[in-house]
């Protein structure tokens, strides 16, 4: 395995572009972050599908990202506060996906065929340990942000027209009255205005009252360019470009 994924390949550096975080392509991106909804699905399904040899080595969390050079998986133990990082070389034909499955299979026939030799879980996984490379990076590294969403819907803010920063106004409530009553003008039916309009207009504006009087937040976890596996939860999580570093 050690001559199979080599330790000393690094990633080139470079102007960067936008490249799709699932397969890493540059075409037809402008804004997007996947070059298809398909492209997305079918990196979240393989790592999903993969997960068995994260458990079996104790993983709390995980990260997996790649360059046009190399894949990496990053994991940090329990009870540890040591990242491993597998590292394996791209392929010239394969999608990331494709490579993460090779070195997915590579590394769990290894930590099966120690398993079985020695009888013991915890032997295999020193065995697949050693063939990571030891980085001192931060904790921060792998240990996921965090931040607090507000949990309410974009579609109420859109019938108001109003944006999420207007969420942290002090002045919210009457914001929300007076984007409600230009609304109001221009939907109500009694002057001409559309009625399923006016009603997810005045649905709307119901739910932002009811959230600025008792504001409730969603916490989100994971990272802006990698994809997140957390241990508690066995679950990858794709990349949150909210999540600011």
């Amino acid at each position: 395995m050690k001559n199979r994924i080599p330790k000393n390949i690094t990633a080139g550096r470079g102007p960067k572009q936008k490249k799709c975080l699932s397969c890493g392509t540059i075409e037809n991106m402008c804004r997007r972050r996947y070059c298809s909804i398909d492209c997305r699905q079918k990196l979240l399904y393989t790592l999903g599908i993969r997960t068995g040899l994260l458990k079996a080595l104790n993983t709390r969390y995980a990260t997996f990202y790649f360059t046009e050079k190399i894949i990496i998986m990053d994991i940090l133990p329990y009870l540890s506060r040591e990242i491993l990082s597998f590292i394996y070389p791209r392929s010239n034909d394969n999608k990331p996906a494709e490579d993460y499955c090779r070195m997915s299979d590579l590394l769990g026939n290894e930590w099966w065929a120690e398993k079985k030799r020695t009888h013991k879980h915890y032997l295999a996984n020193r065995h697949i340990y050693n063939q990571a490379v030891r980085n001192g990076y931060p904790e921060g590294f792998i240990i996921p942000l965090e931040t607090k969403v507000p949990a309410v819907k974009g579609a109420a803010l859109t019938h108001l027209k109003l944006g999420k920063s207007d969420l942290d106004s002090p002045e919210l409530e009457k914001k929300i009255k007076s984007a409600y009553r230009l609304q109001v003008k221009k939907h109500h039916p009694d002057i001409g205005g559309d009625t399923a309009t006016f009603r997810k207009v005045h649905q709307a504006y119901k739910d932002l009252i009811g959230w600025a009087e008792s504001p409730t937040f969603l916490r989100r976890r994971g990272f802006p360019d990698k994809w997140f596996y957390d241990g508690d939860t066995d679950g990858w999580i794709q990349p949150k470009p909210y999540l600011k570093k």
